[in-house]
């Protein structure tokens, strides 16, 4: 029987690249995303099933997954990949705002999880794959609330991983650099305030450097390879980098002290 990966996000970008190869690969996938109306390219797709999963509402969440078994019988491997950036002063946040990154980010990744657990308990196996960011290693400019998410599931999985081991299963970390996908315009959500001119200096290099930050991007394919490495490779390696940047990042994180890390974070933005 085929082995079958349940992905979160799966519309565009790195979800919808990992469906593709996995698809590619033999395996069945369960593409999960909030209007599954719309996409016609996956669902053209033999062993693929397109249904709604919305990170915010529990209600789609356990209709997938019981879509998904229902489907193809049982699920092997759980890939979360949705979310959303939020990036500005912290202050000029709504906390509306502040609880809508970290329910989408985190808690969304969490009851997704939650809800494949018993599945993965019962088969004593499953493979869960969180997409970090190398914004969960090392911080940016006025992405408090980015990082924050990020960083918070890195802890997250790390600490599963005693969980999970238990009824052998195992936990993966993915974390990306700069990826040509659609984040910038469609998973971005930038916040300033005009009344509070403090920030206007910092928020103007922001947007000046990011060009730069993605000009190099890989793309959302090679993502999907080192997933497919994660899921497949048969090893107990937790954290796997993608993009040569972010290799390039992290290991410059591991070398330099915060304050010497911090004033090359400076000098990249020109503040």
């Amino acid at each position: 029987m085929n082995q079958t990966i349940l992905i979160t996000g799966a519309s565009s970008g790195i979800g919808k690249a990992t469906a593709i190869l996995f698809q590619s690969k033999g395996w069945n996938v369960i593409a999960t995303m909030r209007n599954p109306q719309n996409e016609t390219e996956l669902s053209a797709l033999e062993n693929v099933l397109v249904t709604k999963l919305d990170v915010l509402d529990l209600e789609s969440i356990q209709q997938a997954v019981e879509a998904g078994i229902q489907k193809f019988g049982k699920i092997d491997a759980l890939l979360n990949n949705a979310g959303y950036g939020a990036f500005g002063p912290v202050e000029t946040f709504s906390r509306d705002s502040i609880i809508r990154q970290f329910n989408t980010n985190v808690i969304g990744l969490l009851d997704v999880t939650r809800a494949v657990l018993p599945h993965f308990r019962a088969n004593k196996s499953g493979i869960i794959v969180n997409i970090s960011s190398v914004g969960g290693k090392v911080t940016f400019p006025l992405g408090a609330l980015y990082h924050g998410t990020k960083f918070a599931v890195e802890g997250i999985s790390e600490a599963m991983n005693f969980e999970v081991e238990q009824f052998g299963g195992k936990m993966k970390i993915v974390e990306p650099g700069a990826i040509h996908t659609d984040f910038t315009t469609r998973s971005l959500d930038i916040s300033t305030d005009e009344n509070m001119p403090e920030y206007a200096h910092i928020f103007q290099k922001l947007q000046e450097g990011m060009p730069a930050f993605f000009e190099h991007a890989s793309p959302a394919s090679l993502v999907a390879d080192v997933i497919y490495e994660a899921v497949t490779d048969g090893t107990d390696q937790l954290r796997y980098t993608a993009g040569e940047d972010a290799r390039e990042t992290v290991n410059n994180r591991k070398q330099l002290d915060d304050k010497r890390f911090t004033e090359a974070i400076k000098s990249q933005f020109g503040l």
